[in-house]
This record gives C-alpha cells, sequence and structure tokens, in this order.
C-alpha cells in the first residue's frame, strides 16, 4: 500500500468512527412521492421536487424536442456555446425576476462560487449568515475579501459587523444569505436585512435557491413574497429543485450581469448547459409561473406536517417552508432513527456533520405538493410511536 492510500484509509475510519461515513444507494423513480431503493418501495421525504415538476410530461417534452438542436452546447458561452433558445431562456428569467437581465449557470454551486469570487476582491468586506449553503461558503473563501460570519439570523450582530467594517474604513461592503435555509427550513429576515444595506450602503445577494419557484407570485421567490426583490442586487436561484430541471440563474441590473459576463470563471471556462437542459428549464419555467394551485398545496401540507409532529414533541428548529427538519442530537442516534423509518417504508435520509453542526444532526423531511395525504398521516402515525430525543 503506499503513502497516499494508507493516509486516506487513515482519513476514511475518522469519519467513519465519527458517525459520518457516506455510501451511494441508487434508486428508482426518484422524480415521485414514492421510489424504490434495494427493491423496497419507500415513500420519498428526501427530494428537492418541491411540486413535483421533475416528473411533468411538458417538463420532459421540453428537453426531448430541444435534442433536435444536438446533445451539447459544444463550448463555452463566450465562444459558441450561447444560441438564440438560451438567449430567449434568460431574458424570460429576467422578466420574471423583474431585473434587467438574467445569466444561466450550470449549478447553484458554480453560481455561487463564480459570482462571489469575482466580485468580491482584497480589502472587501462579505457578510454571510452561519447557515448559508456551501457554495456561498466556498465562494467567499475563494474571494480573499474580509469575511464576517454572523450568527443564524441575528441582525444585531451583523449590524455590529457593519460598524466595524465601516470603522475600518473599508468602502465595498456585501452582504449574502440563504433566502430559505436548506436544513432548518426557516427564513432569512429579509426585511432587517434590506434595512441594514440601506444604511450602511452595502450590496445584497440573495440564494433563492428553496425559494424559486415555491414562494411569491409566479413562484418568483421570497423576495418577491414580501415584496423587497426590487432592494436585492443580485438574486440567484436554482432549477435543480422547485422546477425539477437543472442549472441555476442569477438575475440583477445590467451591469452586473455584464460584469459576471466579463470575469465570473465558473461561466467563463466551462461548457455551456447543453440544448436539453435548456428546454427542460424552459418548459418548466412556464408551468411553474402558472402553477398556484400546486404552491398552495405545498404549503398547506407542509404547515399540517410541520405542526403534527411538534404536536408530537418532535423538534423542527424555525422550519416555516416546505423544509421540516426533526432534530436528533447526535449522527449515531440519526442514522438509527433514519433506518427504523426506512423499515416502516419511509425514506427520509439523516443528515450529519460537516453539512450540519456537531450535535444538530437530523432526518430533513423535503414535502411535495404531490404526497397524498395517506403518505404524510402513515409518516406521523410512525413518528407518534418513536421515542423523541429528550433533549438536543
Amino acid at each position: 500500500m503506499n503513502l497516499w492510500e494508507n493516509e486516506l484509509k487513515k482519513r476514511l475510519q475518522r469519519i467513519e468512527t465519527a458517525g459520518c461515513y457516506r455510501q451511494l444507494h441508487p434508486v428508482e423513480g426518484a422524480v415521485g412521492s414514492a421510489l424504490t431503493r434495494n427493491g423496497k418501495k419507500l415513500i420519498n421525504l428526501s427530494s428537492n421536487n418541491y411540486l413535483g415538476f421533475a416528473g411533468l410530461k411538458e417538463v420532459q417534452d421540453g428537453a426531448r424536442q430541444a435534442l433536435e438542436r444536438g446533445g451539447s452546447s459544444t463550448a463555452s458561452r463566450l465562444i459558441v456555446g450561447t444560441d438564440e433558445a438560451t438567449v430567449n431562456l434568460e431574458k424570460e428569467i429576467a422578466a420574471w425576476k423583474g431585473k434587467e437581465a438574467a445569466l444561466l449557470f450550470g449549478s447553484g454551486f458554480l453560481a455561487n462560487i463564480g459570482v462571489l469570487s469575482s466580485l468580491l476582491r482584497r480589502g472587501d468586506a462579505v457578510f454571510s449568515d452561519e447557515l448559508n449553503h456551501a457554495s456561498i461558503i466556498d465562494g467567499i473563501r475563494l474571494s480573499h475579501a474580509e469575511r464576517y460570519r454572523y450568527r443564524h439570523r441575528d441582525m444585531g450582530q451583523l449590524e455590529q459587523q457593519l460598524v466595524d467594517a465601516e470603522t475600518r474604513g473599508i468602502q465595498h461592503k456585501l452582504i449574502v444569505s440563504d433566502s430559505v435555509f436548506s436544513m432548518d427550513g426557516d427564513e432569512a429576515p429579509l426585511l432587517q436585512l434590506i434595512e441594514l444595506k440601506k444604511k450602511y450602503g452595502a450590496a445584497l445577494i440573495l440564494d433563492e435557491a428553496h425559494a424559486s419557484g415555491v414562494w411569491g407570485a409566479e413562484g418568483a421567490g421570497l423576495a418577491h413574497h414580501y415584496g423587497v426583490a426590487d432592494e436585492v442586487d443580485l438574486l440567484m436561484g436554482t432549477f435543480s429543485k422547485a422546477f425539477g430541471a437543472y442549472g441555476a440563474y442569477v438575475a440583477g441590473e445590467r451591469v452586473w450581469i455584464d460584469y459576471l459576463i466579463n470575469s465570473a470563471r465558473s461561466f467563463i471556462y466551462t461548457t455551456a448547459l447543453p440544448p436539453a437542459t435548456i428546454g427542460t428549464i424552459a418548459a418548466a419555467l412556464e408551468v411553474v409561473r402558472s402553477a398556484e394551485e400546486r404552491r398552495c398545496m405545498l404549503k398547506q401540507k407542509a404547515d399540517w406536517f410541520r405542526t403534527h409532529l411538534r404536536e408530537r414533541g418532535w423538534e423542527t428548529a424555525g422550519s416555516t417552508t416546505q423544509i421540516i427538519p426533526l432534530l436528533i442530537g447526535s449522527s449515531e442516534r440519526a442514522m438509527k432513527v433514519s433506518q427504523q423509518l426506512i423499515d416502516e417504508g419511509i425514506l427520509a435520509v439523516a443528515i450529519r456533520p460537516p453539512t450540519v453542526p456537531a450535535g444538530r444532526a437530523r432526518l430533513r423531511f423535503s414535502l411535495m405538493a404531490t404526497h397524498t395525504e395517506e403518505e404524510l398521516e402513515h409518516v406521523v402515525k410512525v413518528l407518534a410511536r418513536m421515542s423523541v430525543p429528550s433533549s438536543i
């Protein structure tokens, strides 16, 4: 065994000892409210397919029709990877978000690392919620800007940090936050963020990955739901969740988008999204904008499910959305509860460090508009028979 293999075995052993070892589990039918894993049918509560559109015929037809343009975009956007369909889609996204322009990225991760690493420079200051997505954290790391990490949703600490940056003479200040937090299912305090942004002359970037399609008029996001989208400098979101597609967008005023075209390395130096993906997104955007009934169904089901879990003593953090965590505590305990649910025909994947803080392992329930009442009632009945952790 060479030195590298020996070292990797040691690292994997440490991960396993901490209860954080991960494996891949092939599934079939993940686009539905139930799927099959290892030959067993399970209620699917681990998908981000919030509106159930990943399996929708209209969305799939968008991909099939676009395949006539080829299987690949063949190059990066600045070479020959920009076709008319891509340009038209970006115009539609900009109109949907109420911004001057929009830009497509290969994924939400690529969008966040590209945007943050290109906008921020050494000597700038960036302010980030401690529970922001890993892609935001990595984008900030790549930027070499002065980093301020404020406690989750703690606007008092954020203001103290903004004052500190001003006292130090830092001119360019940027606040970045998820709108709906992916692991706790709670919301960023958008009105207060806007207030602090204005007070201290900062810019604001909002990651709407888990709100796009679900919140606001036409599913435009949480910023639109609260009527503050005009005050947000850049709105980012993904198509891999409520849209049932793939890829990501960034929307803002023209000067912001033009700058990203000329500076975001994860945009410049990667092959453009293929025609089939562009066609899928375009079809999904059309159905998402008119999906008010599904959005209402999703909210009603999430509210019902969350209420019943809390009534039975389960801790669901500050969830107010379709993402409902069941806080367990230790990684070992979370894995045990997850397996107990699998035995009962329910798939709720255990989320462990480093995705969440140590001692805050959980099951993450992701509800879909297409979950039936019978499915959700079964989950609640099973959890009612299980012991609730005495402390987290």
